[in-house]
């Protein structure tokens, strides 16, 4: 395979630090000085925020030659499919953005239902494989299982699997992300947007996975103001994925959290962060989202309102960038990854509810490519 032709797109990361503070749409906000830090409307101390550097480097592959017609494209969507708000439709979006920018031969879109086998798993990527597509994209670790199984019958079928390795098998790119950088970066805002130094974390399933967007959430919120007070809740225990599935229970949970005090609140729960958002608009408080710009989601559109910004996991990029490679014949520098360093995570400004703390996002995410800090994969307590 050749090797890829990679551009590394420069992002200016300029100015001087504005006037943030512990607040919510910037009432109540204190004066960061000179480097210093401030002090929230409930005593919330707000640790000195980093420099922002003039330039931060972010590789991405370019694409401008790359021609896919050839490619029948597979995509296996986790339960929710199109229109979860979330997940898979941030995998949507990386293969309509292919299909657009450099043309697609076939494709082929299917969707798990809840609670199903782990034989129609396989089934329904038997059925894409039978077919004729390559690659075939699974979205979500719940397909590791089922990838291992069929990957081996079809060894000259290209996968790719959303959050899961298969150990050995050659022909099966894992897309893996650094969900705890770009948390870090939402716990960070929740810490300068909270009026209460009060906050709250929802997670789906009691996961490995969803605990990384814990740990970042939690290490961002602490960096920034290591007085701050944090609700954690988990809709169900691992092994019972409707907690990605249930509006109603994230509904419950954040009002939970918002009785106790908490006045911003990030979910990692998939299609029940609808309940979230409603919960937080109804108790006049404050939401982040998850996976894509979820202030631009039709489906949560009445609380967008509240919605001061989403962790971006670029599963889009991901895709995108795979399907770019499959069409190159060129997986050799592929990605281990994708983190803040390769556009992979980040932070959504739809909405201009976080344009007065840009340049202290900007800085910690700066800090974070240049490795001065090392963000936990796991909570710590």
């Amino acid at each position: 395979m050749r090797r890829p032709r990679g551009a590394a797109l420069a992002i200016a990361l300029t100015g001087v630090l504005a006037v943030v503070g512990c607040a919510k749409d910037g009432g109540g906000t204190s004066t960061s000085g000179e480097g210093g830090g401030g002090e929230g409307a409930a005593g919330c101390q707000l640790a000195d925020p980093p420099p922002v550097p003039d330039e931060v480097e972010v590789s991405t592959p370019e694409t401008a030659d790359v021609d896919g017609s050839e490619l029948r494209v597979g995509l296996a969507y986790d339960i929710g499919g199109r229109g979860d708000a979330s997940f898979n439709d941030a995998a949507a979006a990386g293969l309509d953005r292919a299909e657009e920018e450099f043309g697609l031969g076939d494709v082929r879109e299917l969707t798990a239902e809840a609670n199903e086998s782990e034989d129609a798993k396989v089934s329904r990527l038997r059925q894409l494989a039978d077919e004729g597509f390559s690659p075939i994209i699974g979205v979500g670790f719940a397909y590791a299982d089922a990838f291992e199984t069929v990957a081996a019958d079809y060894p000259d079928t290209d996968f790719a699997l959303v959050d899961a390795a298969v150990e050995g098998a050659d022909n099966i790119t894992p897309l893996l992300f650094a969900e705890h950088e770009g948390s870090f970066l939402a716990g960070v805002a929740a810490a300068y947007k909270t009026d209460n130094c009060h906050i709250g974390f929802v997670g789906g399933v009691e996961t490995p996975l969803i605990q990384k967007f814990e740990a970042g959430f939690l290490e961002g919120a602490r960096a920034a103001a290591p007085d701050i007070q944090i609700e954690n809740t988990y809709l169900t225990p691992a092994g019972d994925i409707t907690g990605f599935q249930d509006p109603a229970k994230g509904n419950e949970a954040t009002r939970a959290q918002l009785d106790a005090g908490a006045d911003v609140v990030y979910h990692a729960a998939g299609a029940s962060g609808k309940g979230v958002f409603e919960a937080a608009k109804a108790g006049d408080a404050l939401a982040i989202g998850v996976d894509s710009d979820q202030y631009n989601q039709e489906t949560v559109a009445e609380s967008r309102d509240v919605i001061i910004t989403s962790m971006l996991k670029r599963v889009d990029v991901a895709v995108f960038n795979y399907l770019a490679a499959v069409a190159e014949e060129d997986l050799a520098d592929f990605p281990e990854v994708f983190d803040l360093s390769v556009d992979g995570v980040d932070y959504s400004t739809s909405g201009g509810m976080v344009d007065d703390i840009a340049d202290v996002l900007d800085g910690y995410k700066a800090q974070i490519i240049e490795g001065e800090i090392e963000v936990p994969s796991s909570p710590t307590g």
